[in-house]
């Protein structure tokens, strides 16, 4: 039930992030979700698509360095405290939080998807669904 995410490492300096999606639309990768965390040297662009195994091999035909990344993903809807029940019952399983995102629905309007990276994925999501929590599959967000 995870999602592959794809995680770009880029140097960290003035027009490297346009360089890289630039590149990534010439080979017509659409990009659903991205999120980037940086360092002084270099940033990790995390990337939601369509397809992630071929915007892995583009970006490692053209010597990117980059990983592929399980995942999970849940639909939020746009009210106060949606993000908090389910950060509660992640914690209440003992689930680490590593990094989240979230990036809006384009199929239900009022909603939007956060995407999870934790210590335990199965267990993770066993616990979300075990109170009701529905999972998003790679190709429900598209």
């Amino acid at each position: 039930m995870s999602i592959k995410q794809v995680s770009v490492f880029i140097e960290n300096k003035a027009g490297k992030l346009a360089e890289t999606t630039k590149f990534l639309a010439e080979k017509n990768v659409n990009l659903k979700a991205l999120s980037i965390a940086d360092s002084p040297d270099f940033g990790i662009v995390r990337i939601i698509c369509e397809n992630p195994e071929e915007a892995l091999s583009v970006l490692r035909e053209a010597e990117y360095v980059t990983t592929l990344t399980d995942v999970f993903a849940v639909e939020l809807s746009d009210k106060a405290g949606s993000l908090a029940e389910v950060l509660y019952i992640l914690a209440d399983a003992g689930i680490f939080v590593e990094y989240t995102y979230a990036f809006l629905s384009t199929k239900k309007e009022g909603s939007a998807y956060m995407i999870f990276r934790v210590d335990r994925n199965e267990d993770a999501i066993a616990a979300l669904k075990a109170k009701g929590i529905e999972i998003v599959l790679q190709k429900d967000i598209f």
